[in-house]
């Protein structure tokens, strides 16, 4: 169970997009990144949603989402050149149905919130910094547990909706290299390194 965090991640960060499927959205995608108004962008959190989703090697997979703190988009000449999302790690709540009588989703929550994992305690939030992009990739610096490293996010895919703009895409990253392990090798050989993210921003314009 203590695997799923694996699923969070975040930490989200951070930031993961949908891709649409259609042509016609793809031609749409493209307009619409081409429009972006330079300047910065403030996100809506509450109307931004990130997902996280982990597993237990051949097993089963724990799935869920977590808050966005804060966040915010600095775009010039129609790109992304910046921005910087904060994800509350306290506040990760698992979706998936994958639990029994003594393996709770609080259980969950709490190996997840553990030194094991986030540890929470002392690092309450997880951040990604925008470096720039390229194309449908977004790169950036994820920081867990005060650990940093260089990230993409993929797949990334910007429409303008109702006066706002929505941007989605999907990061994957390796736990280890955030110090997000188990303590004991035997629980750790049937856990999957990579921590899944699909994050939907949405931001004023």
């Amino acid at each position: 169970m203590k695997s799923t965090i694996l699923s969070m991640a975040l930490l989200a960060a951070s930031v993961s997009f949908i891709a649409c499927d259609s042509k016609e959205s793809s031609s749409e995608t493209t307009e619409e990144t081409a429009g972006l108004p330079d300047g910065t962008l403030t996100v809506d959190t509450t109307a931004s949603e990130v997902m996280w989703k982990g597993s237990m090697v051949g097993m089963y997979d724990h799935s869920g989402d977590v808050k966005l703190e804060s966040g915010n988009v600095t775009v010039a000449d129609g790109k992304i050149t910046g921005g910087k999302f904060v994800i509350d790690l306290t506040k990760i709540h698992p979706t998936d149905e994958n639990y029994k009588e003594d393996k709770t989703p609080e259980k969950l929550v709490g190996h997840l919130s553990s030194e094991d994992f986030f540890h929470t305690e002392q690092y309450p939030t997880a951040t990604f910094e925008i470096t720039g992009s390229e194309g449908s990739t977004v790169m950036g610096n994820l920081t867990v547990r005060g650990k940093t490293n260089p990230e993409k996010v993929e797949n990334v895919v910007i429409t303008e909706e109702n006066g706002q703009v929505h941007m989605k895409g999907d990061i994957k990253f390796d736990r280890t290299k955030y110090d997000v392990a188990f303590k004991h090798p035997m629980q750790e050989m049937v856990i999957s390194n990579d921590i899944e993210m699909n994050v939907t921003l949405v931001a004023n314009k």
